[in-house]
């Protein structure tokens, strides 16, 4: 392998050429503590800058292999060794010159502890990816700057992943915490809860662009009687609030905390960062928030349980359309959730199409021709026939009081468990609403994508992109993500991108979409979403953000599988 001493005479050489002279310098150079392997280099100073590796040997980086000995170890150790990274290469000197010269990008995240491509570790190497601009002088290589970045600068800020150098404190509360929420997230449904909130926690967040806690909140507290005791493997017991597995409702006035409750579950997904407030809100991992979205596409779905009998004798078995209304995308929302394995959905009234939720006594009196089950009419039978719980934020919709399993009523951001109240008030002053007898029976149709219709290709080129959290560029089409509340990080979004061309050889006319996802998701989760894509700028979304790109696919063609 060449050495460091040869690139740093090869940058020199190549000195006042022309940019595309930095070809020359790609492949593997070695110092003895550091190998640095040069995989891409940038068509011009403004393209997107190079892609480059920092392997460290066990030897040299020497932190303890216990430190990523389970999964979810390994995913805080390689998401905190990024961070310590990224923050050591802002200090590098900057280098003057033309575009992107001399910026050093390393993909770390925010809140949220993920699995990203842009570190790795095993028993033979730390290896940290990332992405450098080679210095140009207008177009002409600016070779000895590069030479001091390279060989000098780099391999200085990777020191500070060495174990000697690291907060060895901080890492250990780092990965501890991750593998303590990976083990309570074990633990719900053992224990019949849909999430757990620990007291103490601070779920407001700073502002709407901000997921720095809110100072001088008020930390959680929960009420006595859903108070639960978990048992953590590194951090002893913890307490707070379980909510049980069913029909909850989260209700109260405006402005007293129901969507932030509501937002904290929903991440509640991920593990969090030390010092984020919510390390300790535990969801389960099939827990999926859906909303209604007017214009989306929709392929194939039965909707049947939801929408049927539409005028002109229109079947809704298979249903299509490329405008889909609030109603409509909220009820393929629902199944499209449960198609692919949900076992808890999340809904907020301020975000669905009311009459999908919802038909009051009066409305039924005077509309007796309706296409629409509502919600209300299926949500029990959504959790005895299919064990599905459902956690909704109502506001309006006392009707829902009918059909609850816990009522949850929030109060200048404190909880009160009120289901008792909640009864009397539905026996006190009843609705008048009869319960309707949906026409079709509550049923899940599978449904298998067909692989052409994942053509990542644009004229002859591929062309896939994401444009920040909610939006990808697949092809000839822009994928809205948007209401894809879940995704949290930009790097999800393209990995995405990633895994929807996977799917393209992997889907079959008889392979349900759920089976089909699972063999890619499972593909990247072990192998590494690097060896199906050499990004350093790319982190491991869930199965069901997946999915809700696939079926928000204009271009999505499908065929029902048979039962």
């Amino acid at each position: 392998m060449r050495s460091f001493a040869e690139l740093e005479q090869r940058l020199v050489q190549i000195d006042r050429r022309g940019y595309k002279a930095y070809n020359e310098i790609k492949g593997s150079w070695s110092e003895g503590r550091f190998v640095l392997i040069v995989d891409h280099v940038q068509a011009d100073p403004f393209a997107t800058p190079s892609r480059v590796r920092l392997r460290i040997p066990q030897h040299i980086h020497q932190i303890p292999p216990e430190l990523w000995a389970s999964t979810p170890r390994r995913i805080a150790l390689t998401d905190y060794l990024l961070r310590v990274f990224a923050q050591a290469a802002r200090s590098i000197p900057r280098v003057g010159g033309t575009g992107h010269s001399g910026k050093v990008l390393v993909d770390a995240g925010d809140a949220e502890i993920l699995a990203r491509s842009g570190c790795a570790i095993n028993e033979e190497y730390l290896e940290l990816r990332f992405r450098v601009g080679l210095p140009a002088q207008g177009r002409s290589v600016m070779g000895r700057s590069a030479a001091r970045l390279l060989t000098e600068h780099l391999p200085r800020a990777a020191e500070a992943v060495f174990w000697s150098r690291l907060n060895q404190k901080e890492a250990w509360t780092w990965v501890k915490l991750a593998e303590d929420h990976a083990h309570l997230q074990a633990q719900l449904k053992e224990h019949k809860l849909v999430a757990f909130v620990r007291d103490g926690s601070i779920l407001p967040r700073a502002s709407g662009v901000s997921s720095a806690p809110l100072k001088g909140a008020l930390p959680f507290e929960s009420p006595p009687s859903l108070r639960v005791t978990l048992k953590t493997l590194h951090h002893g017991e913890v307490t707070g609030m379980g909510i049980p597995e069913g029909i909850t409702l989260i209700t109260g006035g405006g402005f007293h905390g129901k969507t932030t409750l509501l937002e904290a579950i929903q991440y509640g997904v991920y593990p969090h960062i030390p010092g984020d407030g919510r390390e300790w809100v535990v969801t389960r991992a099939d827990t999926v928030k859906i909303r209604s979205e007017d214009g989306r596409s929709v392929v194939g779905v039965d909707l049947r349980p939801f929408i049927h009998d539409l005028p002109g004798g229109k079947d809704t078995a298979a249903f299509t359309t490329q405008d889909a209304s609030g109603s409509t995308s909220l009820a393929a929302a629902l199944l499209e959730a449960l198609e692919a394995g949900a076992g808890v959905l999340l809904l907020d009234e301020d975000t669905s199409a009311t009459n999908l939720l919802i038909r009051d006594a009066r409305m039924q009196r005077l509309v007796q021709k309706e296409t629409i089950t509502p919600l209300i009419d299926r949500v029990r039978e959504m959790h005895e026939k299919l064990g599905v719980s459902v956690l909704l934020v109502v506001g309006g919709s006392g009707d829902y009081l009918d059909v609850a399993d816990t009522v949850i009523l929030m109060e200048d951001y404190r909880p009160r468990e009120v289901t008792r109240e909640a009864r009397a008030v539905a026996e006190a002053q009843p609705t008048g609403r009869t319960i309707g007898d949906p026409a079709h029976p509550l049923t899940v149709t599978p449904r298998c994508p067909l692989p052409e219709s994942f053509n990542p290709r644009r004229s002859r080129k591929e062309k896939v992109r994401a444009k920040g959290l909610r939006e990808l560029v697949f092809g000839e089409e822009i994928i809205d993500l948007s209401a894809l509340e879940q995704l949290v990080d930009d790097s999800q979004a393209r990995a995405i991108g990633v895994l929807l061309k996977r799917l393209r050889s992997v889907a079959r006319p008889d392979l349900p979409l759920k089976e089909a996802l699972q063999l890619i998701h499972q593909e990247a989760s072990i192998e590494g979403l690097f060896a199906m894509e050499p990004s350093p700028e790319l982190a491991l979304p869930r199965l069901f953000e997946v999915a809700g790109a696939v079926n928000r696919l204009r271009s999505l063609e499908v065929r029902q599988a048979r039962t």
